[in-house]
C-alpha cells in the first residue's frame, strides 16, 4: 500500500492468488470467452491446454477434456474467480466495453472494499470483475474490515471511464482473489486459517473471508448453495487448482509441516508444495 495513492501493492502481501485452473469440456468456447469478454491473451496453447493472461504474466489456465460431467452447483468448488483490475477507470471501460456487446451480467455490487460485477463463463464458472476501493477506507476505527453487498452506483462508474475504450485486461491486472464453495465453514477455517496460515478478514452469514498482509481477502469460503457438500466427485467440471505465490522458502516449510501435524498429505517438489482443501480442490504453493 502506498501513502499517496493508497492502493493495496498485492505482490508484496505474503500470499497471494497466481494461477487458478479450471477444467472444462469445451476448451476452444471458453478460451474464446475469456480472450473475447475479459481481454486475456494467450500465454501457452495446446490441443487439451489454455494458459491465458496479461503482460506475459499467466492469470488462467484450461484444461480441457470433453468427457468431463458438467459441474454441479450445490457441489463445493468455485464460487467465483475474481479478476482484479489496477483502477476504478478500467473497471468502468470494461463494464462500457461489456454493455456494448450485449454480455449476460449476473449481478453488480459495491462492497465498501472494492466495486464489482459478476457474470459467469459458458460453462457456468463464476467470474467477478472489480476494482479496490482505497485502501485506508476498509476498516473501522478498531481494524475490522468493513464489507457489505449493497447496490452498486453503475451510472456514477460509467463516468469514470475518462472517455477513453477498454483495450484489453491490462498488464497491472491479477487474480485478486478466489471465492470458494465449500461444505462447513468451519471446516474451511481449519484448513485455509490453520493450516495455510490465512487471517480471517471477514466473516458473513455462512462465509469467511481469508485475507494475508492485510488485504481485504485473498480467498473466501461460503456455504450458500454447498452448505454440507462432500469431496467433490472426480470427472467433473469447475475447479481445479488455485496457485498461491508465498514469501520464500521458511513459509512452505511452515505451511507443509502444520498440514503434516493435521494429518494433510503434501507433495513436495522444489520450491512447491501441493495439497487438497476438504473438498478435493488443489492448493498449489509456490516461492
Amino acid at each position: 500500500m502506498t501513502a499517496a495513492t493508497d492502493v493495496f501493492d498485492l505482490s508484496a502481501a505474503p500470499m497471494r492468488i497466481g494461477t487458478v485452473r479450471l477444467r472444462v469440456s469445451d476448451l476452444e468456447a471458453v478460451s474464446s470467452f475469456y480472450r473475447q469478454v475479459l481481454g486475456l491473451v494467450p500465454i501457452e496453447t495446446g490441443r487439451s491446454r489454455a494458459v491465458l493472461g496479461a503482460g506475459g504474466t499467466p492469470l488462467l489456465e484450461l484444461a480441457g477434456d470433453p468427457a468431463l460431467a458438467p459441474p454441479d452447483p450445490r457441489q463445493a468448488g468455485l464460487f467465483h474467480n475474481a479478476f482484479l483490475l489496477p483502477d476504478r477507470a478500467d473497471l468502468a471501460r470494461w463494464l462500457a466495453h461489456v454493455a456494448a456487446t450485449r454480455v449476460a451480467l449476473h449481478g453488480a455490487s459495491d462492497h465498501l472494499v472494492s466495486e464489482a460485477i459478476y457474470l459467469a463463463d459458458p460453462e457456468g464458472n463464476g467470474i467477478e470483475v472489480y476494482a479496490d476501493r482505497p485502501a485506508g477506507r476498509w476498516r473501522t476505527p478498531t481494524g475490522v474490515v468493513r464489507m457489505a453487498t449493497d447496490p452498486l452506483d453503475l451510472q456514477n462508474l460509467l463516468s469514470s471511464a475518462e472517455g477513453t475504450r477498454w483495450s484489453g485486461f491490462p498488464a497491472g491486472g491479477c487474480v485478486g482473489h478466489v471465492h470458494l464453495q465449500v461444505g462447513d465453514t468451519e471446516a474451511a477455517d481449519r484448513f485455509y486459517r490453520d493450516v495455510l496460515g490465512f487471517d480471517i478478514a471477514a466473516r458473513y452469514p455462512g462465509a469467511s473471508f481469508y485475507g494475508s498482509g492485510g488485504y481485504h481477502h485473498q480467498l473466501a469460503g461460503n456455504t450458500w448453495n454447498s452448505r454440507r457438500a462432500r469431496r467433490r466427485p472426480a470427472g467433473m467440471a469447475g475447479l481445479d487448482e488455485v496457485g498461491i505465490v508465498v514469501r520464500g522458502a521458511a513459509s512452505l516449510d511452515a505451511t507443509a509441516a502444520r498440514a503434516d501435524a493435521a494429518g494433510i498429505t503434501v507433495e513436495r517438489r522444489a520450491g512447491t508444495i501441493a495439497l487438497r482443501d476438504p473438498w478435493g480442490t488443489r492448493i498449489t504453493l509456490s516461492a
